[in-house]
């Protein structure tokens, strides 16, 4: 007899933290294709924030269960799907859902995690390490010798970015505010403190010539400091729009701002290039193509643990009754890595 229990947290509209619900119910029953996988580990990332907010530009109307990740055990397999799967760790890109002790997914939405990685760990490099890898890899195709600018060094994204240049041989220079700049140092990292007024002079400073990319979470006015700090053949890698993120207003608009200036930007003959870089880009013209290079790409992340390039910067460990706790201390800026919620 099955007596396990969903229980999963309820953003029900523009709430404090406090306002987040608790919600039971029946663990789900998976159909042809799919998996129910038991929830290990979830984390808190940005979007969270910006969703609470009513400020992600595509979220879902509310309300609804958020958890942009997920690393978990495959507990049943639908028609259609191995049975072997079960009993496997997997992680998942998810959007929303994954703040709950069960989640259905498509089994072709799952990836294998190592055996050897622990959940939490693994977790840390779900979304933030997709995130890395694609845009220093697949967008700004860094390598050895280069020099490059991370915009919170210190971050859930930011902090593997700095790794994964590394790893790549890229020397770093990365901004944060000056609590974090000791920890910046001893992985050898230049920092710069963001609070401290014009971080493009502070920049210049250490790449006088410039930078060959620039990883920008900030957005807004910004961002055209970003743009301007480029080497010649440098690339600048948007993803996100985080200045705005307690503004009013349509929650679409900073994405529109930014997406204007990649375009205006690229057709500039200077030999520079812009992006702005979604994990979801191409889903929803091939399934089977975005699944495939989501596999890989996670895959490599996880060698990249494994060979000890990354190390998993986990800030805390919560558990999902206090899904509150876990984002006030996410937005608080004042912890190093990512927040993780647990069963």
């Amino acid at each position: 007899m099955n007596t396990e229990e969903l229980v999963e947290v309820v953003l029900p509209g523009r709430v404090e933290p406090e306002g987040l619900q608790i919600r039971y119910g029946d663990v789900p029953v998976p159909g042809p294709g799919q998996v129910v996988v038991r929830m290990e580990a979830t984390g808190v990332s940005f979007a969270e924030q910006q969703m609470r907010r009513g400020r992600y530009y595509d979220q879902p109307a509310f309300p609804f269960v958020p958890g942009y990740d997920l690393v978990g055990t495959v507990k049943a397999a639908g028609p259609g799907v191995d049975p072997g799967l079960i009993g496997t760790r997997v992680a998942a890109l998810t959007k929303v859902g994954g703040w709950a002790s069960h989640v259905l997914l498509d089994a072709a939405d799952t990836v294998p995690v190592p055996d050897g990685i622990g959940a939490a760990e693994a977790e840390t490099l779900v979304v933030n390490g997709i995130t890395a890898w694609q845009m220093l890899h697949r967008k700004a195709h860094v390598r050895a010798g280069q020099t490059v600018l991370v915009h919170g060094a210190n971050g859930g994204v930011g902090s593997v970015l700095v790794q994964l240049a590394q790893a790549a041989g890229a020397k770093v220079i990365g901004t944060a505010s000056a609590r974090h700049h000791d920890l910046l140092r001893e992985q050898g990292v230049a920092p710069v403190d963001y609070r401290a007024g014009d971080v493009a002079a502070q920049v210049r400073a250490l790449a006088p010539g410039g930078v060959d990319a620039v990883f920008d979470h900030v957005g807004g006015a910004g961002i055209v400091d970003s743009w301007r700090l480029l080497a010649p053949g440098g690339t600048l890698v948007s993803y996100g729009s985080a200045s705005t993120r307690d503004d009013e207003g349509s929650k679409q608009w900073p994405v529109f701002k930014l997406l204007g200036r990649v375009w205006m930007w690229n057709a500039l003959p200077n030999g520079r290039r812009a992006y702005f870089f979604n994990a979801w880009a191409g889903r929803a013209l091939s399934k089977k193509r975005f699944r495939a290079r989501l596999r890989a790409d996670l895959t490599e992340v996880f060698a990249a643990l494994q060979r000890g390039d990354v190390t998993p910067r986990i800030a805390a460990e919560l558990p999902l009754a206090r899904a509150a706790d876990a984002m006030r201390l996410a937005e608080s800026g004042t912890v190093a890595g990512k927040v993780v919620l647990t069963p």
